[in-house]
C-alpha cells in the first residue's frame, strides 16, 4: 500500500526539486555558452572574484533563510527563493495576505495563504514584464516624462510605508529599536544606500529578534 505523503512533506520535496533544478539551469547557461563559443573564463580571475564576493553572499543567504522562512512559511520560502524579489515584492504580498486573513505563517492556513499570495505575485509580475517588453517602445516617451518621475520614485516608499504603519502600530515597543537603528545607519553612514537594502533587511530582522528577546525577558513585551 502506497504511503500517503503529507502536505508539508510534499512542499519540502517539490521545493527541493525546483530549487535544485533552477540552480542547475542558472549554471547551465554560462557553461553552455562557454562550450558553444569555446570561451572558457579566466579561472584565476574567477576564483579570485569568488573569494572576494562569495562569502558575503553565503552569509546573506544564510541570514535570509533564517529570517524569511518564519515569515513566509516553507512553501512561500521555496517559491520566493526561486522567483526572487523577496524583500520588495514577495514578502509584502505574503505578509499583507496573512494579515488580511488573520493567520500566521507557522499555521497551516498561513502556509497556504502565503504560498498562494507569492504565486499570484509571481504570475502578475511575469505578465507585467511580458506587457512591458511588448509595450516598451510606445510607452517609453510617457514613462520618461519628467512629470511622472517623482511618482515612480515614491512607489516603494509608499508600499513599505503602508505596511510599516500597519505592523508598527501593533507593537510599537518592539519596532522602536530596529527603526532607530536603520535611521542612524542610513543617515550617518553614507556607504549604505539603496543597493544595500537586500542585506540590511535580514540584518534588521535578526536585530529585532535579539531586541525582542531582551524586552520579553525584562517583561516589557
Amino acid at each position: 500500500m502506497k504511503k500517503e505523503i503529507s502536505y508539508m512533506d510534499s512542499v519540502h520535496r517539490d521545493g527541493r526539486i525546483w530549487n535544485i533544478s533552477v540552480m542547475i539551469l542558472l549554471l547551465a547557461f554560462p557553461v553552455t555558452v562557454a562550450i558553444i563559443f569555446n570561451a572558457a573564463p579566466d579561472w584565476n580571475a574567477l576564483v579570485m572574484g569568488l573569494i572576494a564576493t562569495a562569502p558575503m553572499y553565503w552569509a546573506v543567504g544564510a541570514i535570509e533563510t533564517v529570517t524569511y522562512v518564519p515569515m513566509l512559511g516553507a512553501g512561500g520560502s521555496y517559491l520566493s527563493f526561486v522567483t526572487g524579489n523577496i524583500s520588495n515584492l514577495k514578502l509584502p504580498c505574503a505578509l499583507n495576505a496573512m494579515e488580511q486573513n488573520g493567520v500566521s505563517a507557522n499555521s497551516e492556513e498561513g502556509e497556504l495563504i502565503s504560498t498562494i499570495a507569492i504565486a499570484t505575485s509571481s504570475i502578475v509580475t511575469t505578465l507585467i514584464l511580458v506587457l512591458g517588453v511588448l509595450l516598451i517602445a510606445p510607452l517609453t516617451p510617457i514613462l520618461q516624462a519628467p512629470a511622472l518621475q517623482p511618482a515612480f520614485e515614491q512607489i516603494l516608499p509608499a508600499l513599505f510605508g503602508g505596511l510599516g504603519v500597519a505592523f508598527v502600530s501593533k507593537n510599537w515597543k518592539l519596532a522602536v529599536a530596529p527603526v532607530a537603528l536603520m535611521l542612524v545607519l542610513f543617515i550617518f553612514v553614507p556607504a549604505f544606500n539603496s543597493g544595500t537594502v537586500g542585506i540590511m533587511v535580514p540584518v534588521s530582522a535578526l536585530f529585532t529578534i535579539a531586541v525582542g528577546r531582551i524586552l520579553y525577558k525584562r517583561g516589557v513585551l
